[in-house]
């Protein structure tokens, strides 16, 4: 819930002429559907203006099996590895993504140590990454904390993307190695954080809002069994949004500057 004393700044448009830097946006996440849930209309309008998008896997998804499962093996892991994987491609697909990058860490043990910053830092320098959106490495208590909100995992992604974003990204003391791989300090001009304490940011995705529903049917191990509740709820919210700031269907985001 946003406070009224709070400053959002709306937006319809992305911003023009920031940066000289190519027009790049990644969002780094910890499983797959989790950007479909947080930001999937902004990735849409921002592909739509011609932002070349990516989107970063951190795990491997493979604890996201049915819940009832008795088999758990490594084979049984690989196959919800596959399926969540082909999924993830299916949804980046209707969103206009032009790639997503897996990196495969276990599912359900992330933790924010040196060697997942390298390899976030990598991928900002070799995509001269100028807008980046990350999961929160913060729990929200308003108005009630929600228990099926802040996966560990989640956590731990936001804690590693902001950590690799300053000042090791644009840092050539840090990760000397990554020199001698031809990737030179990059500087992240933007950073979005779903679910973050305090919001700032608003963007209008009433353009692409069916989108962002289609690119999460495509998870349809993980949601086709309540997708028919998902939806209402989804467009419920992002209309409950809107309507705070006089608009249609809304994401909101804390938007930091990289100065």
């Amino acid at each position: 819930m946003v406070d009224e004393s709070e400053q959002i700044e709306v937006v319809n448009q992305p911003d023009r002429g920031e940066q000289a830097e190519p027009r790049v946006a990644m969002v780094v996440v910890a499983h797959p559907d989790d950007a479909e849930f947080g930001c999937a209309g902004t990735l849409a309008v921002w592909a739509q203006e011609g932002y070349d998008v990516y989107q970063v896997i951190i795990t491997d998804g493979s604890a996201g099996g049915p819940d009832e499962a008795t088999d758990v093996g490594p084979e049984a892991r690989r196959r919800v590895v596959e399926t969540r994987q082909g999924e993830q491609r299916a949804a980046a697909a209707v969103l206009g993504v032009r790639d997503v990058i897996f990196l495969n860490y276990p599912d359900g043990t992330l933790e924010p140590s040196i060697e997942l910053r390298r390899d976030l830092v990598r991928l900002f320098r070799r995509y001269r990454v100028s807008r980046l959106l990350v999961q929160s490495p913060e729990r929200t208590w308003r108005p009630a904390y929600q228990i099926g909100r802040y996966h560990p995992d989640h956590l731990a992604s936001g804690q590693a993307a902001l950590a690799a974003v300053y000042p090791a990204a644009q840092n050539p003391w840090d990760f000397p190695e990554l020199l001698e791989e031809g990737l030179p300090p990059h500087r992240v001009a933007e950073v979005f954080i779903m679910g973050a304490p305090t919001v700032n940011y608003t963007v209008d995705i009433s353009t692409t809002i069916d989108l962002k529903i289609e690119a999460l049917r495509a998870h349809h191990s993980q949601l086709a069994s309540h997708f028919a509740m998902l939806e209402r709820w989804m467009r419920t919210g992002a209309a409950d949004r809107g309507a705070r700031h006089g608009m249609g269907y809304v994401e909101e985001f804390h938007r930091a500057q990289n100065f």
